[in-house]
């Protein structure tokens, strides 16, 4: 085996030898499954900066398997994947240390830790993917590895929820075998290609591929919730906070969202898309969802239904990035994929810690929680500004790119929406942040629970404020070689490049 195959499949079997070993863990094993989780974890981290160091170097990483006549599952590396992966790998470290954490104690923990790590091998696999066949399975791998994890806590809810989430996901996955069985009988097998696939079917099935994009949306869209397709996603919130995270930040809607950058560029190619009147369209969609769930977001008291539609706004930047046809949206969209991922996971391993220290649970419980939990209080609150768009935090970079690259466009609207957004991200932020800061606390909380020296468990505690650093850091360093926003926009010049 080659030392790139041996990476690639790396980075897949951390978490998957991962997973199938705490499935046969007995549920007193509890230093045994936290290190294997934790080891796995890491192991993971240790085979992607191999791989980022290989791809500076130039080294092609790439590896496939024919499984049946004109069906290749295929493996590889390019500046996308690569981006996301790491998102992936990172935020997997933290959301398993604060799993494990939130779940002392709770039964049925060697069925959760080894469905959430067979969760994060179908979201590296989705990103790795070299080709459509290959997504695919791994997107529908992901479907079935989440659904567990959705339904865990086993109440009348939870499995409503459940089934909703997989009305809405198999529902999408079979538009999106429709799509991509449709689109390899004109194009044959189709590999991710930089610029696009398609370039030598487009002027012979010009309709026919206008009409595939909208049927690979509407299948991606579920999972980017996407209106109306998002309807999914509030009702999975009553899963456990660490699943939250899971489904918001590193794996179902980035995989949604992932999806829909590929398409755009890596399948049709942004200048074919654009030459088929498709982006504009798209971008109306990411536009009108990005209004949608700030206003539904307004409303809610509960605070995980909050931040629920939240991401629904917040993600569609990502689709509307992709859609404006120029490099500064695209690299502002890009770079959205780890700044929403970033911000979004303090929020809700902030949440989580609410609920689990004091019983929190609703935005009208949270007065004067600032001052006995300021650590967790400060995390959620650099959360919740980068999301708002105040600098020099990592939401601003976002949104200031996504504006630049609309304005050069000459996509006016666009600025529009995002003035809009953030002045209701800003409505529906602020009056919790005044809330937790600066009105008096309640003489009891709804269920407070002994946590000794800290505010909270130390394992839930380190999760937020590290991944809140990060959303300082990727804001503040935005410029810097080693920034998230550098990357995008290597990936940025590629796609519009000579």
């Amino acid at each position: 085996m080659s030392s790139s195959a041996f990476v690639l499949l790396g980075i897949l079997l951390s978490s998957f030898a991962t997973g199938c070993a705490i499935f046969f863990l007995r549920e007193g094993s509890h230093r045994l499954r936290t290190g294997l989780n934790l080891a796995g974890a890491t192991v993971k981290i240790l085979f992607v900066v191999a791989l980022l160091r290989g791809v500076y170097q130039g080294v092609v990483y790439q590896i496939s398997f024919t499984v049946a006549p004109g069906v290749t599952l295929a493996l590889g590396a390019d500046a996308n994947s690569v981006f996301f992966v790491t998102l992936s790998s990172v935020l997997w470290f933290w959301t398993t240390l604060y799993a494990v954490g939130y779940l002392e104690g709770s039964p049925r923990r060697s069925r959760f830790f080894g469905f959430f790590s067979l969760c994060v091998t179908a979201t590296v696999g989705i990103a790795l993917a070299a080709n459509l066949v290959t997504f695919l399975v791994f997107y529908e791998l992901l479907t079935i590895s989440t659904f567990p994890l959705v339904v865990h806590r086993g109440t009348r809810k939870a499995l409503r929820a459940g089934r909703v989430y997989l009305a809405y996901t198999v529902g999408g996955g079979t538009v999106l075998l429709l799509a991509v069985a449709w689109l390899q009988s004109i194009a044959g097998p189709v590999a991710f290609t930089e610029r696009g696939a398609l370039g030598a079917v487009v002027d012979t099935h010009p309709v026919q591929l206008k009409i595939l994009f909208f049927l690979f949306v509407a299948g991606l869209g579920v999972k980017s919730a996407l209106v109306p397709l998002h309807g999914w996603l509030p009702r999975a919130m009553v899963a456990p906070a660490p699943v939250s995270a899971l489904l918001h930040a590193v794996a179902v809607v980035k995989a949604g969202a992932f999806g829909i950058v590929r398409l755009v560029y890596d399948v049709y190619g942004v200048e074919t898309a654009q030459q088929l009147g498709v982006l504009r369209p798209l971008a109306i969609l990411a536009g009108v969802t990005i209004v949608y769930g700030s206003v539904r977001a307004l409303v809610q008291d509960d605070l995980k239904k909050r931040l629920a539609y939240s991401t629904v706004s917040q993600v569609s930047y990502i689709t509307l990035g992709a859609a404006v046809f120029g490099p500064l949206a695209t690299l502002g969209g890009i770079v959205h994929l780890v700044h929403q991922g970033i911000m979004k996971i303090t929020l809700f391993f902030a949440a989580g810690n609410y609920a689990e220290t004091l019983g929190i649970h609703r935005v009208s419980e949270m007065d004067g929680v600032g001052r006995r939990m300021p650590w967790t209080t400060i995390a959620f609150t650099i959360g919740a500004l980068g999301m708002i768009g105040v600098p020099p935090l990592a939401g601003f970079v976002s949104k200031l790119y996504i504006k630049q690259g609309a304005i050069a466009a000459g996509e006016a609207w666009v600025t529009l929406v995002l003035a809009v957004s953030s002045l209701l991200n800003a409505a529906y932020f602020l009056p919790i942040l005044y809330r937790a800061w600066f009105l008096p606390p309640p003489e009891a909380w709804p269920a407070e629970r002994e946590t000794g020296r800290f505010e909270t468990h130390w394992m839930l505690l380190l999760p937020p404020l590290f991944t809140a650093l990060m959303v300082v850091l990727a804001g503040v360093f935005a410029e810097s070689g080693l920034s998230p926003l550098a990357w995008a926009r290597i990936i940025a010049g590629r796609e519009y490049g000579p």
